[in-house]
């Protein structure tokens, strides 16, 4: 923390209370507290049912999160689909890491012959965009 000591148990505590409130961000931090069992006991399945809160919010974040344990299978079985559906909402609001993740995806079941639903040249698309805001935000930086 700021000018106190970083304690996990206490900020994990903190963005329970404020994810059970409903706060998008607060069920974001939580679901990543879980995940990675910072401050709580890790707890995959927890962790998937917080992202998904979050999510269904719109939090662009906790989309591309429970879009990941979706393609990965990490909270029951693998679904690419939902996966791409997912990256796909993260991407409409402009979030970078989603564009490049649906972009690559895209291209892997591509290359794999399991084409999704998507429109010639969508992949090379969500991966400009990604590249085209990391550079912006490297330019502010500056």
């Amino acid at each position: 923390g700021r000018g106190v000591p970083q304690d996990d148990a206490e900020a994990a505590r903190y963005y329970r209370i404020g994810a059970e409130q409903g706060d998008a961000k607060a069920q974001h931090q939580f679901a990543v507290c879980r995940e990675l069992g910072k401050g709580v006991p890790q707890d995959i399945g927890e962790a998937a049912r917080y992202y998904r809160l979050a999510a269904e919010q719109g939090l662009a974040e906790a989309q591309l999160n429970i879009g990941l344990f979706c393609e990965q299978g990490r909270d029951g079985p693998q679904d690419i689909g939902e996966a791409a559906r997912l990256y796909h909402l993260a991407t409409e609001q402009g979030f970078a890491r989603s564009q490049y993740t649906l972009g690559k995806l895209l291209l892997q079941e591509a290359a794999a012959g399991r084409a999704l639903p998507a429109a010639p040249g969508e992949a090379a698309r969500f991966l400009a965009q990604a590249a085209q805001q990391t550079e912006d935000e490297e330019s502010r930086l500056e």
